[in-house]
């Protein structure tokens, strides 16, 4: 059975936060559980728009992307995250290799108006051939997936790395679905992490969640809705989100 890993947030910024969770993921591969690593990169690529002078725009918390800001994307998150990633898994002794959602139209998107609102080369995820996949698990290879899809007529798309990874676990029939990020958990009203969120108290959440957490259980909820059975959001599984 595979696990899906969503590797988010500041974590990536943050070397030592990141070695821990990429230990962890290694901890799993080495007991013999195939993992597929999706992550996205945000914050590297609003550093890099900032470098090259562009400037960041967005709508309802999504990326306007313009043909100038897809470069960047591209780049960064098939790139220098990516590559980054990759690079850090061999030092701990794992055979990776960085793949895009693009490549093998490994993530199916495709690109509506938001709010009626034009995105740019903005998608929404509509599924998820793992055939890419399966082949590098099957030869030992651990696959790093950056958070870039394509359309239907070959379009390259910015998406939800959140989304992609849950299309992927759907995809893959994976046992488990985690999303590693820099949050502790799904918080209460006073802060709290809440250890266990059921599905039906999870859609009430949606309605007054604001941030990336929204992204994360509307993921969340869609893969469990399909069939994965164990779901984790933070950085150390704080929250389990369960059906019943």
């Amino acid at each position: 059975m595979t696990t899906v890993i969503k590797l988010g947030g500041s974590l990536l910024d943050d070397p030592r936060r990141r070695d821990a969770a990429l230990r962890q993921i290694v901890a799993r591969w080495n007991s013999g559980e195939n993992v597929v690593l999706v992550h996205g990169g945000g914050k590297h690529i609003d550093a890099m728009l900032a470098k090259l002078g562009i400037a960041k725009k967005t709508h309802a918390g999504l990326r306007i992307t313009d043909d100038a800001t897809l470069e960047v994307v591209v780049s960064v998150l098939g790139g220098t995250v990516n590559k980054m990633l990759v690079s850090e898994l061999t030092k701990l002794g794992v055979r990776a290799a960085g793949i895009s959602g693009s490549d093998a139209t490994l993530i199916a998107a495709q690109h509506p108006p938001i709010d009626g609102v034009e995105l740019g080369h903005v998608g929404r995820v509509t599924g998820a051939n793992c055939t890419l996949v399966k082949a590098m698990l099957q030869y030992g290879i651990l696959p790093v997936v950056s958070s870039i899809a394509q359309s239907v007529d070959g379009a390259l798309l910015n998406v939800n790395a959140d989304s992609a990874a849950s299309a992927l676990a759907v995809a893959l029939q994976a046992k488990s679905l985690r999303f590693i990020t820099d949050v502790a958990g799904f918080l209460d009203a006073n802060g709290a992490v809440v250890p266990v969120l059921r599905a039906n108290e999870a859609e009430t959440f949606l309605e007054s969640v604001t941030g990336g957490m929204k992204p994360k259980l509307q993921a969340a909820l869609s893969a469990l809705r399909a069939g994965v059975g164990a779901i984790e959001i933070g950085e150390n599984g704080g929250t389990h989100l369960v059906a019943a």
